[in-house]
């Protein structure tokens, strides 16, 4: 009967090579440490761009392209540096949970758009309301993880008008 069990549930003795999906998990897993310091190391790479690109606004012609690039990539890379911590496929899920979907898209949407205004349409007004609209989406969708933060973030701006 134990030998039945172990052949169910993957865990046959018989069988010293592990499987295809055993050996892709054993391959994607990474240690609690190798996750803190992805995370930390995508997290300060994308608050560096962010703040690089905010210096280069100010350089004549280019200095706004720049800007909306390495703004956009800094936004990417502190977006993608909690998938070290929860892994793609969860990541992906809390994006589209019904609390989060909206700012999701709003701040994909605009991060497009930012680059779209800076490239290809060459308006600065628009790249900078793209950017604008872009961190505001990104506030609202890190808010959704603090609990209650949304609901003192209406609150408080309820009280200034």
């Amino acid at each position: 009967m134990d030998k039945l069990k172990k052949v169910l549930s993957g865990e046959d003795a018989g069988n010293t090579e592990p499987g295809v999906l055993e050996r892709a998990n054993q391959a994607s897993t990474l240690s609690w440490g190798t996750r803190m310091r992805g995370f930390i190391i995508c997290f300060v790479l994308g608050v560096f761009c962010s703040i690089l690109g905010t210096c280069m606004l100010w350089i004549p012609r280019i200095g706004l392209a720049v800007f909306a690039v390495l703004y956009s990539v800094g936004n990417l890379c502190a977006l993608g540096s909690t998938m070290f911590l929860v892994g793609p496929l969860r990541q992906l899920q809390n994006m589209c949970a019904k609390e989060r979907a909206i700012a999701t898209i709003i701040m994909l949407v605009c991060l497009v758009l930012t680059l779209c205004a800076a490239f290809w349409w060459k308006n600065n007004g628009l790249a900078l309301l793209f950017c604008v609209l872009q961190f505001l989406a990104f506030t609202w969708y890190g808010l959704s993880y603090i609990p209650f933060a949304r609901d003192a973030v209406i609150k408080m701006f309820s009280l200034c008008l």
